[in-house]
């Protein structure tokens, strides 16, 4: 499932490979946007990446995203076995990105 949002002005563009995304989800990518924006806020686009690999008995999900702003973008990714979990981890390391700018 893929879908293009318009959040606040950011142009939001979330891939999933062969999974749906849920409400929650989408929620939790809108508030991880608008936790960035308190260190940068002038956000153009963000990309979201989010994969399921059946083959792994461990950290089968990953999420990938890449924050497009003036100068270089922030990217982060990380895989674990919950998604909201990795999406609280992937805050934090893009927190980390931006307040070192």
């Amino acid at each position: 499932m893929n879908y293009t949002e318009n959040f606040e002005g950011i142009k939001i563009d979330v891939q999933a490979v062969d999974i749906t995304i849920s409400d929650g989800i989408q929620q939790r990518v809108r508030d991880t946007i608008t936790k960035m924006k308190r260190y940068v806020h002038d956000i153009n686009w963000v990309d979201v990446y989010l994969k399921v690999e059946p083959n792994h008995a461990t950290n089968s999900k990953t999420v990938s995203m890449r924050l497009g702003i003036p100068g270089q973008d922030v990217f982060a990714s990380d895989s674990g076995e919950e998604w909201f979990p990795i999406m609280k981890s992937l805050e934090d390391k893009l927190q980390k990105q931006l307040e070192k700018r």
